[in-house]
């Protein structure tokens, strides 16, 4: 075991969707003794994926939590979702994360998938193990495999092992550090043997390229190397410690989490090269001066258990009944899967359930005297996928906020808008399938149905010519009458620069008192303009008028001033005006053209284009695109760039839209206003 640790360790499995991560946590599991029979996926029987929406897809849809002990070292296992829908549970995981084991297929279009990934960890400063899963069959492509990944990893990516081949079919291995191989035995640990002849000369060369790696980063065993002295193995495995926990380069292992194959090596790795909760603490920069600390990763909520809260705990001890920033806690869990094993306290580096701590929320962190909001390192996720929501039952609608709110608890890279233009409730998020699952949740724990419908453009009208407007209100129908007379200039305005009134009455001609009334009535009708839709960039001007002593009032100046609205908009040239959005489209450098090409096509205005600065072998394509035209572009992104292209973007201006794009808008909004 690494000497420098003390306290619990967490280890996150990480990677894209199929990898395995759910099968080799079984593996993992059931190495360690924790559970007695491997679950499978396809059965619905695993620790992990314990939620419907998971095991209706077989796969993860939100992190799960399994603890256990291995060799008398206390873990806790986080399996994370693969699906880059699903990744801020990923993000949030990681955050409080001693190590990633970072799962891949064998497979250069596999290994692709993990770019982002990488990218993260990298970023964060997390340490790495890179398990090539799936190790079986063949190893026809492991070679190619790794080389992939090299390229895409800033980190040297260091193999600790060389397969021992039956055929085309894994055998065994022979770890480059110790010099000992070991033959795969189908339910028992592996058997040490000989290094085969065969492999003697390969194994040699493998080893001395692991040295080179590790002589990067410690002077003393470069200076062995240039010397042709042979390091000592002990001398090894601390440069490769010191160098892993310092997130200078990735550990490389292979086997099979369904053959169980190499689970025990995975195991070894974990308990010797993983830091401690203290190290992670420090490189996650927060004060454990204080004690307990503890911090929030993930918000449950239960139909009928209420809130429970994943947290770990960075420093001191943490019991049920604590008082924590002025919130008691008033349950304390150890979590496996979805059953929680209550626990009268815990310790450094454990991750327990705290329930019924109701305001807390992810990423905050709590100590007994405080209780800090998000910090600002924490990872949020932009939304990039819209639906509007409504009710099968109109009796759910307000328990409908309320379920939502909680769902957005749970997983902060959902959004929701009250759009006031549109009149619809719109949820935001990262997928067609996170949204899906948004909606089974609903059902499935708050027995809410709930139909999803397209998120409709907010569009706006403006004018192209001035003109001159007389109106006037005349009523009478005993008693006092009404009468207002206005005449209105009306005068487009340079685009952005919003709506002005202007009063140039002289002499009276509409008393001071009515004037504010002649402007309310102008803004009410702009509204809704003559296309249908709220009116932009235009002034109007109060320049003659009369008024009837007797009969005048602020409401007859006001609806003639409506009337002289209405009579005179549809003779400005009215143009419907469209949300334009400046986004940002991230993806591999192979697929910029393809990106570029799925802009133009949705009549999108390619502004240029630029290596990211933070992804080798990425560009960062920026345009001009119609908000229209963005409502499904992550799925046709994320197809052409096998799942790993993304993009940002933000309003940015208006612009007219003429033509039959224009007459399909305005007939939609007639008929939907008919509806």
């Amino acid at each position: 075991m690494n000497d420098t640790v003390s306290g619990a360790r967490c280890a996150a499995l990480v990677g894209p969707f199929s990898s395995g991560k759910t099968t080799l946590m079984e593996a993992l599991l059931f190495a360690a003794g924790a559970v007695h029979r491997k679950g499978k996926v396809t059965e619905g029987n695993t620790v992990g994926d314990d939620n419907p929406e998971a095991r209706a897809r077989q796969m993860s849809t939100e992190v799960s939590a399994a603890t256990c002990e291995y060799l008398s070292d206390k873990w806790t296992l986080l399996d994370c979702p693969g699906s880059v829908e699903f990744v801020q549970d990923t993000y949030n995981a990681l955050m409080v994360a001693d190590v990633a084991i970072t799962v891949c297929e064998p497979g250069v279009d596999k290994a692709l998938a993990l770019s982002p990934i990488f990218q993260f960890l990298e970023t964060h400063d997390i340490p790495q193990i890179l398990f090539i899963n799936k190790m079986d069959a063949t190893a026809d492509q492991l070679d190619e495999t790794i080389a992939t990944l090299k390229e895409m990893s800033s980190r040297p990516l260091v193999s600790r092992q060389i397969l021992i081949l039956n055929g085309e079919a894994p055998s065994g291995y022979v770890d480059l550090i110790s010099e000992r191989a070991f033959i795969y035995k189908p339910g028992e640990a592996s058997a040490t043997t000989e290094i085969p002849d065969m492999l003697k000369t390969e194994e040699q060369t493998a080893r001395q390229n692991l040295l080179e790696s590790l002589a990067d980063f410690d002077d003393q065993l470069l200076e062995q190397l240039l010397e042709d002295v042979v390091p000592e193995t002990g001398a090894v495995y601390g440069t490769l410690t010191e160098s892993f926990g310092l997130g200078q380069v990735t550990s490389v292992l292979v086997g099979s989490g369904e053959a169980q194959n190499g689970i025990v090596r995975l195991w070894k790795t974990l308990r010797h090269d993983t830091p401690g909760p203290e190290a992670t603490a420090k490189r996650r920069g927060l004060n454990t001066k204080e004690a307990p600390t503890v911090r929030a990763f993930k918000s449950l909520h239960a139909a009928h258990a209420g809130k429970l809260t994943l947290a770990r705990i960075w420093s001191g001890e943490v019991g049920e009944g604590d008082n924590l920033g002025g919130l008691r806690v008033g349950g304390l869990s150890h979590v496996m899967g979805a059953k929680q094993e209550k626990t009268s306290s815990a310790g450094v580096g454990e991750i327990v359930a705290l329930g019924r701590m109701d305001e807390v929320q992810t990423g905050e962190t709590l100590t007994k005297s405080k209780h800090e909001k998000i910090a600002t390192d924490w990872p949020t996720l932009e939304p990039v996928y819209s639906q509007a929501l409504v009710t099968e039952k109109r009796e759910d609608e307000v328990r409908l906020t309320e379920a939502l709110h909680k769902l957005i608890e749970e997983d902060s890279s959902y959004r929701l808008e009250q759009n006031a233009e549109t009149h619809q409730l719109v949820l935001w998020g990262q997928g067609e399938m996170h949204l899906r699952v948004a909606a089974e949740r609903l059902q499935n724990r708050y027995s809410i149905s709930v139909k999803t419908q397209p998120s409709r453009v907010a569009y706006r009208e403006t004018i192209r010519k001035p003109i001159k407007q007389h109106g006037r209100h005349k009523k009478q129908s005993g008693g006092h009458g009404q009468f207002g007379d206005v005449h209105l200039a009306i005068t487009p305005k340079p685009r952005g620069s919003g709506f002005e009134f202007m009063n140039k009455i002289v002499g009276g001609a509409v008393p001071k008192q009515y004037i504010s009334s002649v402007e309310s009535g102008v803004k009410e009708y702009l509204h809704k303009g003559p296309l249908g839709f709220p009116v932009v960039d235009l002034s109007v001007c109060l320049f003659d008028g009369q008024y009837h002593a007797v009969d005048s009032s602020d409401q007859a100046f006001r609806s003639a001033a409506q009337l002289a609205m209405r009579e005179g908009m549809p003779k400005c040239g009215p143009v419907l005006l469209e949300p334009i959005c400046k986004v940002a489209i991230n993806v591999p450098t192979e697929h910029t053209s393809k990106a570029t090409k799925l802009v133009t096509g949705r009549r999108g205005q390619i502004l240029g284009f630029e290596p990211h600065q933070a992804r080798k072998g990425w560009d960062v394509l920026q345009a001009y695109l119609p908000q229209a035209e963005m409502h499904d572009l992550i799925i046709d992104l994320r197809s052409l760039s096998q799942g790993v292209g993304n993009y940002a973007f933000e309003f940015d201006h208006l612009a007219e839209l003429t033509g039959k794009e224009a007459d399909k808008v305005v007939e939609q909004q007639s008929v939907s206003e008919e509806g």
